[in-house]
Parts: C-alpha cells; sequence; structure tokens
C-alpha cells in the first residue's frame, strides 16, 4: 500500500529522504505545472517556477505542520514563487519601458482566427480572482484549501471564485455573439 503525504512528509522531515521527496513531487508536479502554467500563461517559465518551488518546498519541509494538506501548503508556495516572479517582470519591464526609443510594438491580432481559449479568458481577469479560479478549478481544491495556499479569508477567495466565474461566463458569452 503507498504512503499517505503526510506519512511521506513526515519521512522526509525526519530523514531528509530524497526517495519520498521525490514520490511527493511525482505526485503533486503536473497540478503544479499546471496551476503556474494558467497563471502566468507562460509555459517555459511556469516550468523554471516549478522547479524553483519544489527547491523552495524542500528547503522548507520543516515548516509544514500538517494542518492543511501538503497540496495546499505546496501549492501557496508555488503562488509566493509566482508572485515574487511577477514583481521581477514588472520591474525589469518598467526599466526597459524608460529606455525604450519609440518602437512601436506590433501587437498579435486579437481575434486569432475566432480562436477562444480559456488561457485568454483567465488573461481578462485581476491577479487574485485569477489564481482562485485557476486554484479551485482547474487544480481541483477546495475554496478552503485555495485559502490556505493564498493566505487569503475564505470569504475573500469565495469572492474571487465568484466573481472571476461571472467574468469568465461574460467573456465566452461574448466571444460566443461575435462568432
Amino acid at each position: 500500500m503507498a504512503a499517505t503525504d503526510a506519512e511521506l512528509t513526515a519521512l522526509v522531515i525526519a530523514t531528509r529522504n530524497d526517495a519520498a521527496f521525490g514520490e511527493l513531487i511525482r505526485r503533486h508536479q503536473a497540478l503544479v505545472r499546471a496551476m503556474l502554467q494558467r497563471m502566468c500563461r507562460n509555459h517555459a517559465l511556469a516550468d523554471d517556477l516549478a522547479q524553483d518551488t519544489f527547491i523552495r518546498a524542500f528547503e522548507k519541509i520543516g515548516s509544514f505542520k500538517g494542518t492543511g494538506t501538503f497540496k495546499s501548503w505546496l501549492c501557496s508556495i508555488a503562488y509566493t514563487e509566482f508572485l515574487k516572479s511577477a514583481r521581477k517582470r514588472k520591474s525589469t519591464e518598467r526599466v526597459l519601458e524608460k529606455f525604450k526609443t519609440g518602437v512601436d510594438d506590433v501587437e498579435a491580432p486579437r481575434d486569432m482566427g475566432n480562436v477562444v481559449d480559456l488561457d485568454r479568458a483567465l488573461a481578462t481577469l485581476k491577479e487574485d480572482e485569477r489564481a482562485a479560479v485557476v486554484m479551485c478549478y482547474s487544480c481541483g481544491m477546495s475554496h478552503s484549501e485555495a485559502a490556505e495556499a493564498l493566505k487569503m479569508p475564505l470569504g475573500t477567495v469565495k469572492s474571487h471564485v465568484n466573481r472571476g466565474r461571472a467574468k469568465l461566463q461574460a467573456f465566452f458569452a461574448e466571444a460566443e455573439v461575435t462568432v
């Protein structure tokens, strides 16, 4: 019978067992990568952030108290890594904007052949709404688990999910009208 996440985590904390931590990574890497890909909309960046997440999780495994699920604890670390990366990118973009010499960016056509996809719809949401929606719908987390991972009150997460869902419904309804 396979060990539970709690048993594997206890083994890693007690003995720094690499095989046990490897099993935890195997169990949760698809979830973490998918969550980060939906959040940052860049597969290469999402893979880098997932790797950073697992490194940070191994370094901080002793801080896992077992009060929530390992999955929500890990997603919390992934979300923190995403936020740090987003802050760095915004800072870099501001610096680059100062040095921009009047070169006009050519924007890709918004329509792209009337292809409507979830990633484009998610991009219309505010960052907190996108995080809550992705965790609850894409990652299958409960509102409580998402609240723990996002370090937000449960009611706030529920509000973000409801607002995000309403915005997504409006986005897709508008897309159907234009098709």
